[in-house]
């Protein structure tokens, strides 16, 4: 059976309290800075402490400062730190998946290329530390899936170097939203989950809660103290069904249509999705008076439904919804980088009971590689899908 982690975000999540609960789990602190050392990063020094606070025992990691000043880094740097470091292959893949994901949000909200994105707190030392040591850590716990509870979103504001922003704080909140991520209300005034944590889980986990048999049980403590126990929970064990089938409850919503332009369906979808949709699609259909028509279909979590009709209630011409409550099968994937004549291209692999089943190349990573070597997009694809399967 596949070795699965399920985190319980019961005062939301920070980088360093992920990494805190790993260690707490069965991950070796000597392991993890063992891990870290393979960076070339310095101006840090870890601190693994145990601690016991609201009656809970607990790991509380911590990375103090030791330089005076950092260099600042885009995400190129990122990416050469980590691609030249001695991690695994799998490792520096995900690692670098976690770091591309938060650029291209903070990209999108500043208005700024991709490359031009600077990691400001994002890029800071503790967050390669929390970023580099928490995939290494699910490597040395041989983790196959990664499962989490809903996020608390706390509100308030915060202070950036941007000045100051509502809470969640706008990295924060998108990166959730990418993955339609279940939102539970919280009447914390402060930060609960950071663009570190975020990004990890949108990356890396299914939100929901997998069938399993515990194993250890660890709590990683955050450096904030609240009237509750500040910590993340995270259950190590046993899938008791093959990866691959985590499942979770979603809602199909659909309307009949058969006098919409074609336009208005395109941007109806455009809007559905960036309003949090996990899928949308138009089905042909044959409509009362014999007039063609389609049917429009939206998939989605509870918490983004009601948006998601109003949505539909005020770009189209429906006069009523139909609206389907569904579970949901999700596969495992892994995110592994592969190398091709022209460069390193992302491959995203679908696991089912622990196996690699399918393996698809990313997109933008073939795309700039057949851009930039003047080559058919084909045959980088096709070069990709050779070198995963190889």
């Amino acid at each position: 059976m596949s070795r699965v982690l399920y985190l319980d975000l019961f005062s939301g999540a920070s980088g360093d309290m992920l990494l805190g609960a790993l260690v707490d789990a069965g991950l070796s602190a000597d392991d993890l800075r063992a891990d870290l050392g393979r960076l070339d990063l310095a101006g840090y020094e870890l601190q693994v402490e145990r601690v016991v606070r609201r009656g809970i025992s607990g790991v509380q990691v911590t990375v103090q400062s030791t330089a005076e000043d950092y260099p600042a880094r885009h995400l190129p740097d990122v990416q050469r730190l980590i691609g030249q470091s001695g991690l695994s292959a799998r490792a520096r893949a995900t690692a670098l998946a976690v770091f591309e994901r938060l650029a291209r949000v903070e990209a999108r909200i500043h208005g700024v290329a991709v490359d031009q994105v600077h990691f400001h707190e994002i890029g800071a030392v503790d967050s390669l530390v929390d970023i580099v040591g928490f995939v290494a850590g699910l490597e040395r716990l041989e983790v196959e899936g990664v499962f989490v509870s809903g996020v608390p979103t706390g509100s308030g504001t915060v202070e950036t170097a941007h000045g100051t922003l509502p809470l969640p704080a706008p990295a924060t909140l998108a990166l959730l939203a990418e993955v339609s991520a279940p939102l539970c209300p919280h009447p914390a005034q402060a930060e609960l989950v950071t663009p570190t944590a975020a990004a990890l889980l949108a990356e890396l986990a299914v939100f929901a809660m997998p069938p399993m048999t515990i194993q250890a049980v660890g709590y990683g403590f955050g450096q904030k103290e609240f009237p509750w126990a500040n910590v993340v929970r995270a259950w190590l064990g046993q899938a008791q069904e093959p990866l691959g089938a985590g499942r979770d409850q979603v809602v199909q919503i659909e309307c009949n249509l058969d006098d919409e332009r074609g336009e208005t369906l395109g941007y109806v979808m455009e809007q559905l999705l960036a309003a949090g949709a996990l899928d949308v699609w138009f089905t042909p259909a044959q409509m009362k008076k014999n007039r063609p028509g389609v049917v429009l279909a939206a998939l989605a979590h509870a918490p983004q439904v009601d948006a998601l009709v109003q949505l539909i209630l005020r770009e189209t011409t429906t006069l009523g919804l139909r609206m389907t409550p569904l579970e949901r099968v999700v596969a495992g994937r892994q995110v592994r980088q592969v190398e091709t004549p022209w460069g390193a291209v992302r491959v995203k692999e679908k696991l089912l009971g622990g196996e690699v089943v399918a393996a698809s190349p990313e997109y933008e990573d073939c795309a700039r590689l057949a851009r930039e070597h003047k080559v058919p997009l084909q045959q980088v694809v096709q070069a990709a899908r050779e070198a995963a399967h190889g």
